[in-house]
């Protein structure tokens, strides 16, 4: 009987939309079925549209219009267009919803206007701040970061030459980026949360470099940035590194970061450049060993785990780098982190997952955070599977 009211519900909500919309009263309609195919829930999960299936199944040319009807409580849900290659065209509408272990769940597609998100809708977002010398920061609903440009480099009051990645720690799910910026008190937490974390010259959380000789060479700050999705689920954008030098091999970088909302994982990807001769090149990616820091790997997720406790009463803080394991080489640390390598691709590019938790924002014990790492590594083995259809 319920599974009968909700069918009614969705048909009737669904007939009031073509009646409001008279474009998608003309217009096909489109069944997307999503199957959770392992036994760990997955709340946020992000579902990727192919804009070309769009285009085709729903014969709309902007897929800003194409809305996301919940079959299961007929809820109009946030989309977000994204452009993955900055060339004007958008190539994925993606979207999220939460998902039991082992569900199976049917989403209904229909052209309307387009759906305009409201500023409290973005749960993503990130911006290049030239008033901080040159940090580009970003965040979602659970966690913020910041790396940092060429300007600090050379500031006389705290130059930093690093590519490290910073951690702030927030408490609320509202974005907080612009406001801490704007009143420039954030080392103090006044209920939101704050910035208890010194990434220094460290990799911090999940920067990387080349390793050669047993040494990492990173490169220095990034000097030109590009944004290329900003909101409300996800926000991507790219860094680019200039040549350095790693152990007489000159490689540039341009590192590619994506974050979605609900998710306390970044996915990077640093495609790689050799500019004099060839050679087979190796990736450290690192965590910062802050104090008395616990640390654990497994080579089975690919993972890397730390655990430690921030200054004063700012609670505690767990790291953790998520590989693909056919990528994973060693285990290893260096002065300041510890590390994992990894097989860069003969193409120059690879991908890896880094975030971290707080103790004061869903995780209080590290036994938390091991569940949370090792449920996203396995969310990571097996995406969800996407079946897209005319009705």
């Amino acid at each position: 009987m319920k599974r009968i009211l909700i069918a009614f519900f969705v048909a009737f909500a669904l007939g009031l939309f073509c009646m409001s919309c008279p474009a998608a009263a003309v217009s096909p309609a489109v069944t997307v079925t999503v199957r959770n195919p392992i036994d760990v829930a997955r709340p946020s999960e992000t579902v990727v549209l192919r804009a070309a299936d769009l285009r085709r199944l729903l014969t709309v040319d902007d897929i800003r219009r194409v809305h996301v009807y919940d079959q299961l409580s007929g809820q109009d849900l946030l989309t977000q267009a994204v452009d993955t290659n900055d060339d004007g065209v958008f190539e994925e509408l993606i979207f999220q919803a939460d998902f039991a272990p082992k569900e199976t769940r049917k989403f209904v597609l229909v052209v309307g206007e387009r759906h305009i998100p409201r500023p409290e809708d973005f749960k993503a977002y990130g911006r290049f701040v030239q008033e901080r010398r040159d940090d580009f920061a970003w965040e979602n609903d659970r966690i913020a970061h910041r790396m940092y440009g060429a300007a600090l480099e050379t500031w006389a009051q705290e130059p930093l030459t690093s590519s490290a990645v910073d951690v702030w720690t927030k408490r609320v799910p509202r974005l907080v980026v612009n406001n801490w910026y704007m009143v420039d008190d954030y080392h103090q937490d006044h209920g939101e949360g704050g910035d208890f974390y010194s990434a220094g010259t460290t990799r911090g959380c999940g920067g990387n470099g080349i390793w050669a000789g047993n040494r990492l060479y990173p490169s220095a700050n990034f000097h030109g940035s590009r944004l290329l999705a900003n909101g409300p689920i996800r926000v991507m954008f790219e860094l680019i590194y200039p040549a350095w030098d790693a152990a007489g091999v000159r490689i540039s970088e341009v590192k590619r970061i994506t974050l979605d909302a609900g998710q306390n994982f970044n996915r990077f990807e640093s495609r790689y450049r050799v500019e004099n001769g060839s050679r087979e090149l190796t990736d450290a990616i690192g965590i910062r060993k802050g104090p008395s820091p616990s640390m654990s790997a497994s080579r089975e997720r690919a993972s890397l785990r730390t655990w430690e406790a921030l200054p004063g009463d700012a609670g505690s803080l767990g790291q953790a780098v998520i590989l693909d394991p056919a990528n994973l080489l060693a285990f290893t640390e260096d002065q300041s982190n510890f590390l994992v390598t990894a097989k860069i691709p003969a193409n120059g590019t690879i991908a890896y997952y880094a975030g971290f938790g707080w103790g004061k924002n869903g995780f209080p014990t590290v036994e938390d955070w091991d569940r949370y790492v090792a449920q996203y590594a396995a969310r990571l083995r097996s995406p969800v599977e996407v079946t897209v259809a005319a009705r």
